[in-house]
């Protein structure tokens, strides 16, 4: 049974730093893409950022510059360093795993969240 886990989240001031953790059991990461996405309250959920099996990254524009994601497949975990926090960055974190090394979109599984609160 595949899990992924988060940690790492919350509250910081504007222009405090987190890093989220996801610690993925049941599979190896080392061969298929990850993302991370976040859901503020009320609402829909965005991606964040993805990374593909090889090391290629994305980023949508408002974390351009402030956040990097990361994998150590030795330790199946996918990071997610940031950097410069605004309000606009509180949500829920949430991880995700395709079965497949590229980014299709197809998101198989997903971990339960962690909660980054910015306040200014």
């Amino acid at each position: 049974q595949v899990q992924l886990v988060e940690s790492g989240g919350g509250s910081v001031q504007t222009g405090g730093s987190l890093r989220l953790s996801c610690v993925a059991s049941g599979m190896s990461i080392r061969y298929y893409c990850m993302g991370w996405f976040r859901q503020a309250s009320g609402k829909e959920r965005e991606e964040v950022s993805t990374m593909v099996a090889y090391g290629n990254t994305k980023y949508t524009d408002s974390a351009k510059g402030r956040f990097t994601i990361s994998r150590d497949n030795t330790k199946n975990t996918l990071y997610l360093q940031m950097n410069n926090l605004n309000p606009d960055d509180t949500a829920i974190y949430y991880c995700a795993l395709q079965t497949g090394a590229y980014c299709s979109g197809n998101w198989a599984y997903w971990g339960q969240g962690t909660q980054v609160t910015v306040s200014s």
